[in-house]
């Protein structure tokens, strides 16, 4: 499990986003498959010791740098209805994840550890927020609320599933149809 950092800013977090710099970097030059703790480490100007002290093997790193790519900056679109912005955010939501940039991202936070507070979990979190969001904002409209949980089983799980075993694309008409069942 990654280490949570306890202050912002610092030290810590010039060696985090220097590893993590250096991560993306990497990944662009010598392909994913080449990677290793030892040259990443060197690229980033830290030694492989404190990648393992912090990470504690590759896998975590190539989680927690995926963690932080998938982390919104922003809101989901408020189209005026609770239909739509469901609809918008799980279009979004669908093609950004079945690219293969976020396939590999999805691949990474699963294969780190299965801890809740782990990447797997923060990445739920991220997902749960933005459904929170759209929920609020029908809410505050008078609109009939959803079930966050409901809409993860039925609609997101679904999507995570057919990107990771491609036996289906999710693309716009398969999202409508499992927003239909919500």
């Amino acid at each position: 499990m990654v280490k949570e950092m306890l202050r912002q800013g610092g030290r810590s977090a010039r060696i985090q986003a220097a590893v993590h710099a250096a991560v993306n970097a990497l990944s662009k030059e010598v392909g994913r498959e080449e990677l290793t703790v030892p040259l990443i480490a060197e690229r980033a100007g830290v030694t492989p010791s404190t990648i393992y002290r912090r990470w504690g093997d590759l896998s975590e790193l190539l989680a927690d740098v995926a963690v932080q790519r998938l982390r919104p900056i922003s809101d989901p679109d408020d189209t005026g209805a609770i239909t739509s912005d469901l609809e918008a955010f799980v279009l979004q939501y669908a093609e950004e994840m079945s690219s293969p940039v976020g396939r590999t991202l999805l691949l990474d936070v699963l294969a780190a550890s299965s801890d809740v507070s782990g990447p797997a979990g923060r990445c739920c979190q991220y997902t749960k927020q933005h459904l929170e969001t759209i929920r609020i904002r029908a809410t505050a409209r008078g609109e009939d609320a959803f079930d966050i949980n409901e809409a993860i089983d039925v609609v997101i799980a679904p999507i995570v599933y057919h990107i990771l075993f491609g036996d289906r694309a999710p693309d716009e008409e398969y999202c409508r149809a499992l927003l239909a069942r919500l």
